[in-house]
């Protein structure tokens, strides 16, 4: 069949007895009704990260100073760079602040306020 364009709309040159059908679109959506659950290695590392004594302080050879933390295999691994030991070691407490939260929420939810 050969279509003549015109603007704004197409005519056959041919007259046919077939219609157009409507189009279908398929989509899906998805939920899930609970948190991703956390594997047991994962909150274990956490508590690993979690304790000061697993983290060091190293002096860099252009003057910085890299925080670094012990994983579980007894092998150091580099975190962060910055210029004074008080930054690193500010640093480093941020990080285990943030660790120790984590395995706080893994707990679940904790009340903060209630009402008489």
């Amino acid at each position: 069949m050969i279509y003549k364009v015109y603007p704004a709309r197409v005519r056959a040159t041919k007259q046919t007895n077939i219609k157009p059908k409507p189009m279908t679109l398929y989509y899906k959506t998805s939920t899930w009704s609970s948190q991703p659950q956390i594997s047991e290695d994962q909150i274990k590392f956490w508590k690993h990260i979690a304790e000061k004594k697993n983290w060091r302080i190293v002096q860099l050879p252009n003057g910085f100073f890299q925080t670094e933390y012990k994983d579980q295999n007894d092998e150091w691994q580099d975190v962060t760079r910055r210029e004074t030991m008080d930054g690193a070691e500010a640093a480093i407490d941020g990080s285990i602040e943030h660790y120790t939260k984590k395995i706080d929420f893994v707990k679940g939810p904790k009340v903060v306020k209630t009402f008489e």
